[in-house]
């Protein structure tokens, strides 16, 4: 009887073990790369997340040496800055620039400095400082993205960082034991098509924004200040003690105001500490902030960020009615009929073409998608281009 209840109880400890993962071995580091992953005032938010996202893992104990960012870094100088050096990430908020590491700025924000990055290849790394990862099998990883994004792909300010080239980088990481624990936190439209792929059993987990919106609209600035999946987790870290909250409870709190997170891989992970990824378990934790509530958010999906900004500032300037007439003429409605001929032009005529049009479908040749993709914003219209230009695009000869 002594023998069978010692058994058990060794049984349950280890399935206690495996359901909940040690925070952290004794030997072990923190690494975490954040990535802007657009430039223009109109994506203000992208680069004030992500300078946000390294305030927050600089003050919990990470050092800089440990901590890579990538950001276009065109805010703080930026001419329509009425602050000049300042970038902020809520409304009265904080300078959220300042002493951010500028690893990876302007054109070395690409896809490919990026995937470097994360298997430590400083070698292939082109136009930054060559930090990466050097991260080894005790490391905890952490990676935050704020971007804008389409399905299968994240955009950068000149390039699209597609999710069958990230999950190879993520296996060769996993192969070549560059992390004992990685976590992604991805904001972008779409961004969960860029985890769909991912396996349970690499001891990777991610949470995604799906649907991404734009949030804390400032009048002063013309722009919007953040992202509303990313400022609600970023808050969140602002004012909880990070060695007691879990990523699960911090997953729960971001779901229960931003719609369609969703979750990925090893969701036991989500068991572990938030400090256990945004902090230096050895460190001392940062003391909890305290933030007053934003009454109005005013949320507005990303992909009408650059129309609802033109909106404002020619509501301001009562032009209104000459903006609307242009975009009847010139507009959404123009780009609409001219992807319609782009798909007659591809498929013929078609009694799919509606749902081609109107129905996201899963992608089953990654390269064919890939060069799609590349040929429409070269010949027909540059939709991350760093102006927003309301232009007639042209149909191209395919």
């Amino acid at each position: 009887m002594i023998m069978l209840t010692l058994t058990l109880l060794g049984l349950s400890i280890g399935l206690v073990a495996n359901a909940f993962p040690t925070q952290q071995s004794g030997n072990g580091k923190n690494w975490v790369v954040i990535v802007a992953g657009s430039n223009g005032w109109h994506n203000y938010r992208h680069q004030a997340d992500a300078c946000h996202a390294y305030q927050i893992v600089h003050k919990n104990g990470i050092p800089d040496k440990q901590i890579v960012v990538m950001m276009y870094d065109d805010l703080a100088t930026n001419k329509q800055n009425p602050t000049p050096g300042v970038v902020i990430n809520r409304p009265s908020g904080t300078n959220v620039y300042k002493g951010v590491p500028k690893d990876y700025t302007g054109n070395a924000v690409t896809p490919d400095n990026f995937l470097a990055v994360l298997k430590g290849d400083s070698a292939s790394t082109q136009l930054g400082s060559g930090k990466v990862l050097k991260s080894g099998p005790n490391d905890h990883v952490f990676v935050y993205i704020s971007a804008r994004g389409a399905p299968g792909l994240l955009a950068f300010p000149n390039d699209e960082l597609y999710a069958a080239d990230l999950m190879d980088v993520i296996e060769y990481m996993h192969k070549n034991k560059k992390y004992k624990k990685l976590v992604f936190y991805i904001d972008a439209c779409d961004s969960g098509s860029m985890m769909t792929k991912l396996p349970d059993d690499i001891n990777v987990y991610a949470t995604t924004a799906t649907n991404s919106y734009a949030c804390y609209y400032d009048e002063k600035r013309n722009t919007y200040l953040g992202d509303w999946y990313s400022v609600n987790w970023m808050e969140n870290s602002d004012v909880e003690d990070l060695s007691k909250e879990t990523l699960m409870r911090q997953f729960k709190v971001v779901r229960s105001k931003t719609r369609h997170v969703m979750q990925f891989g090893n969701k036991t992970l989500a068991n572990m500490k938030v400090k256990a990824f945004q902090g230096n378990a050895k460190a001392r934790p940062a003391p909890p902030m305290t933030l007053q509530p934003v009454v109005e958010p005013g949320l507005i999906p990303s992909p009408d960020v650059p129309m609802a900004i033109l909106n404002r500032t020619a509501t301001a300037k009562g032009h209104v009615y000459q903006l609307r007439s242009h975009l009847k003429v010139i507009g959404i409605e123009q780009l609409k009929q001219n992807m319609q001929k782009v798909v007659q032009c591809v498929t013929g005529v078609n009694r799919e073409n509606p749902k081609i049009l109107n129905v996201k479908m899963d992608k089953m040749q990654h390269q064919c998608y890939k060069d799609a993709v590349s040929h429409y914003k070269k010949h027909c219209f540059r939709w991350f281009s760093p102006e927003v230009r309301i232009a007639r695009p042209s149909v191209p000869q395919l």
